[in-house]
């Protein structure tokens, strides 16, 4: 689905940088900029720092002089602001709306909408209201109620993870394969046997009277499905309990 989204007479250079990034980890690219303080603001090298490699989406970019300008194409828009208005379309959580949103856009309703824009306000001000009714939707993200205020960029990139996992997301990465192989069966043994012989030195284990100490121990690293490694761990951990109770002894 076309996703743009639209930062409104941004003040702080950095901000441009850091949504730039945020973008290019959600994985979108559209970032169109109102009227922002510098003319030059895709070029300065604050911008360039906090985007911290995604330069593309910065290339990418484009600086219009007028709203109507960067909503071209798009037929979905969505506000952001912290506190609901008075009168305008209605708040909602980002979530929230846009489960609403891609439901609406199952069969057989009208279909997705052409292009969803977020629109974000200035730093100093938020949205001006005039912009936020032309809207469909006000998101508002769940914050503190006593400590509500987010950055910019930190709001793009939350804004942005949320439409992308409503889109689908792009899952975990899987986790890199072991090398390391299970311990068979003889090899647990052995060091079954190895421990007992240093429990019974210490003390810990009466070979007249064992109970189901080893039968359990047994059970336990079944359970835990050792590796060859762990194995020669615990056999070096016997080997040292069996040194220790010799040297006590002399």
């Amino acid at each position: 689905m076309r996703t743009r989204f639209i930062l409104i007479e941004t003040s702080h250079a950095g901000n441009v940088g850091g949504a730039a990034r945020a973008l290019k980890v959600m994985g979108f690219d559209d970032l169109v900029l109102v009227s922002p303080r510098w003319a030059n603001v895709l070029r300065r090298e604050e911008t360039i720092q906090r985007a911290s490699g995604a330069t593309d989406v910065l290339a990418g970019a484009r600086i219009v002089a007028t709203l109507d300008e960067a909503l071209e194409g798009m037929s979905h828009l969505c506000a952001t602001a912290m506190t609901p208005r008075d009168f305008g379309p209605p708040t909602r959580s980002p979530r929230e709306h846009f489960a609403r949103l891609l439901d609406r856009a199952a069969p057989p309703d009208a279909g997705p909408p052409d292009g969803v824009a977020f629109l974000f306000g200035s730093e100093r001000f938020g949205m001006r209201n005039e912009d936020v009714y032309r809207c469909h939707v006000c998101l508002s993200i769940p914050t503190n109620p006593g400590f509500g205020s987010l950055n910019l960029a930190a709001a793009v990139q939350l804004i942005a993870y949320d439409w992308r996992m409503a889109l689908g997301g792009f899952g975990t990465a899987p986790s890199p394969p072991h090398a390391r192989t299970a311990a068979d069966a003889a090899s647990v043994s052995g060091m079954l046997a190895h421990l007992e012989q240093a429990l019974v030195a210490i003390g810990f284990l009466d070979p007249s009277a064992p109970k189901k100490l080893m039968p359990r121990l047994n059970q336990m690293f079944n359970r835990a499905a050792l590796q060859d490694e762990e194995i020669h761990i615990l056999r070096g951990v016997a080997k040292a309990m069996l040194e220790t109770a010799d040297r006590s002894r002399r």
